[in-house]
């Protein structure tokens, strides 16, 4: 499967993000989901079979993380996803954080 299509799947990519700057242990990624092990275990084996994350086997445990460098423009690109989600996420907490101060778009003290 190539790189585009591996990244497709949502779970994948939200385990390329988890080990996009720290290497984690397959149990420590299959902690973050809601689904067996069995299945993180198969969306990392596309990940790898893909060249996106790289594996290093220390005893019986194996540690992934994303290999950004293979995965060229597209390194770009999923970071620059990331970095607009986290935008969006801190307008949304900028906004909340106005309404509970009551800052502009409060209703407090209107007339009903």
């Amino acid at each position: 499967m190539d790189a585009v299509r591996a990244v497709a799947e949502p779970r994948r990519r939200e385990i390329l993000r988890l080990v996009w700057d720290a290497e984690l242990s397959a149990g420590e990624i299959a902690e973050r989901f809601d689904v067996t092990f069995g299945a993180v275990s198969q969306h990392l084996k596309v990940l790898r079979d893909s060249g996106l994350v790289t594996l290093r086997q220390e005893g019986k445990k194996r540690f992934y993380r994303a290999d950004r460098e293979a995965m060229g423009p597209l390194a770009d690109y999923l970071q620059s996803m990331w970095a607009a989600k986290l935008d969006t996420l801190a307008e949304l907490a900028e906004a909340a954080e106005r309404v509970e101060r009551g800052g502009p778009g409060h209703s407090e003290g209107a007339s009903p």
